[in-house]
């Protein structure tokens, strides 16, 4: 049962780098020359990966970003692009560690536990595919790409305070982007930024939360 020293009800979480570890390399490798994956993984991007990923995470459809990764990378990258979203459960190799017990300690307890991710409307089935136990311990998700909202804008965060009848005061967000943890801020809720589920549970702890 949630403590009664603790103002805390609700704990929100984003799904990838907090919830899952998400890898585009684990899909990409052995798949295609070394150098090449490399290169894709860069953290600037050069290929435009995460470029693109981002806006199918806003909500655009794969087949209207297609033609641009064609025309700004050549068909090699768009290939691999195009297989890249297609096997997009290879980039999704585990859950994080304690990720699921944190979870599960929360219900337990009597929080409610949510999710709140950017992730494309044509992907982000392969979360629940692959990890069942999402949809037993989450008792709801708003995703970006179904909403065609995108942390950190306020939007978004609204909609999932309405939707999840939360009060912002009383709810905690956990996420591993800093813009992202400063867009749950400044709409009035706790938030924090994710390095590790024990950091994590000391985070929680710090507001009261007992789990």
């Amino acid at each position: 049962m949630v403590t009664a020293t603790s103002s805390i009800t609700d704990v929100v979480f984003d799904f990838c780098g907090v919830l899952l570890d998400w890898q585009t390399r684990a899909c990409l490798e052995g798949k295609f020359d070394d150098g090449l994956v490399d290169r894709i993984c860069e953290d600037d991007d050069p290929c435009g990966f995460f470029r693109y990923e981002d806006r199918m995470d806003a909500g655009e459809d794969f087949d209207s970003i297609w033609p641009d990764v064609v025309r700004e990378q050549g068909r090699q990258i768009a290939d691999i692009f195009r297989y890249y979203i297609t096997h997009y459960d290879d980039a999704l190799p585990r859950m994080l560690p304690g990720m699921e017990q944190l979870l599960r300690d929360l219900k337990s307890a009597g929080y409610g536990v949510w999710g709140l991710t950017n992730w494309s409307h044509e992907t982000f089935h392969f979360a629940f595919d692959k990890f069942p136990q999402l949809a037993e311990l989450l008792d709801g998700t708003v995703v970006s790409g179904v909403e065609k909202m995108h942390k950190p804008n306020a939007d978004i965060y609204e909609l999932a305070i309405s939707r999840f009848g939360l009060q912002p005061e009383h709810s905690v967000f956990l996420d591993d982007t800093a813009k992202n943890v400063a867009g749950a801020q400044a709409v009035g809720m706790h938030s924090f930024r994710f390095m590790d589920a024990e950091q994590a549970r000391e985070n929680l702890e710090s507001l009261g939360v007992r789990v």
